[in-house]
C-alpha cells in the first residue's frame, strides 16, 4: 500500500479543531500521513493529544521562532518525557520578522540550538523554519546532523538550494508550487531523493485554491504538479515521495 505524506502541517491549530474528526477520517480514506508540527508548549500538548486519536498523525513538537521568548524548559521537559513516541522536533528555526532587538535574535538562536541538540540526542528528524534566515540556518547547521533535517517551504535561491543539497537536507514544496514558476524551477533543480511535499496548513493559498486554508486533501494536487514538472507518472512520483518521507523520518 502506497501512502501520501504531508511533511509539514499544523493540524493541532485551532483553525482545524471544529473539523478534526472529519480531517482524520479523510486522512484514513485518502491514505495520508501527516507530520503535525507545533508552535509552542500548549500547541505541542494538542499535537500529542491528536496522536491518541489517529496513528496517521506523526507528532512533531517544538517552539516556532515566533514563540522563542516563551519559557524553554517546559518544552524541553516535554520532549524528554515523550521522546519515544515523538516522530520529530518542529517547527523550529529562525525568523527576523519576529525580532525587535539583538536580545530577541540571541534568544531565537539559543532556542533553535537547544532543540537541535535534543533532536540529535534522541535521533529525531527536525522541521526547520528558515524565512529570511536561510544563510544563518545553513551556517548553524554545519554543527549538526542534517541527514534528517527538513527546510520546510523552501524559498531560497538556486545557489542556496545547491548548498542545502550538498549538506544533505530535505526540502519541501507546497500548494503554491502549483501556480508559482519560481518554485517549479527550484523543484526541477532539487535532488529527487531530497524532495518532500507539504501544505503548511492552515496557511491560505490564492489562485486555484481561492484563499482557502491549506487542507491535507491538497496533497494529491501538489504531487500531481510535481510529477508533471519532473516528467514522472503520478504513481511514480507518489512512490518516490513515500520513499523520501520514510527516509526523512528514519523509518
Amino acid at each position: 500500500m502506497t501512502w501520501y505524506f504531508d511533511s509539514h502541517i499544523h493540524l493541532s491549530d485551532y483553525t482545524y479543531s471544529s473539523d478534526i474528526k472529519f480531517i482524520l477520517k479523510e486522512m484514513e480514506i485518502l491514505k495520508i500521513k501527516a507530520c503535525c508540527v507545533s508552535m509552542n508548549y500548549e500547541n505541542s500538548l494538542e499535537t500529542l493529544n491528536l496522536t491518541k486519536k489517529s496513528k496517521l498523525v506523526l507528532p512533531f513538537i517544538g517552539i516556532h521562532p515566533e514563540c522563542a521568548n516563551d519559557k524553554l524548559e517546559p518544552i524541553t521537559d516535554l520532549i524528554e518525557e515523550n521522546n519515544q513516541s515523538l516522530s520529530g522536533i518542529g517547527e523550529i528555526g529562525l525568523d527576523p520578522t519576529y525580532v525587535k532587538n539583538n536580545e530577541d535574535t540571541k534568544r531565537q538562536i539559543h532556542v533553535f540550538e537547544t532543540l537541535l541538540s535534543l533532536a540529535e540526542k534522541f535521533n529525531k528528524p527536525v522541521s526547520i523554519h528558515s524565512r529570511k534566515s536561510l544563510d544563518n540556518i545553513l551556517q548553524i547547521m554545519t554543527s549538526y546532523n542534517t541527514k534528517h533535517a527538513l527546510l520546510h517551504w523552501f524559498d531560497g535561491s538556486k545557489k542556496q538550494l545547491q548548498k542545502a543539497m550538498d549538506m544533505d537536507f530535505f526540502v519541501s514544496y507546497g500548494p503554491v508550487m502549483v501556480y508559482a514558476n519560481d518554485k517549479q524551477t527550484l523543484l526541477s533543480k532539487t535532488d529527487e531523493s531530497k524532495i518532500l511535499v507539504e501544505t503548511d496548513g492552515p496557511v491560505r493559498f490564492s489562485r486555484c485554491f481561492e484563499m482557502k486554508s491549506g487542507q491535507i486533501s491538497f496533497i494529491p494536487s501538489v504531487i500531481f504538479c510535481a510529477s508533471k514538472i519532473l516528467g514522472k507518472s503520478f504513481d511514480d512520483m507518489t512512490l518516490l515521495l513515500e520513499k523520501n518521507s520514510n527516509s526523512y523520518l528514519g523509518i
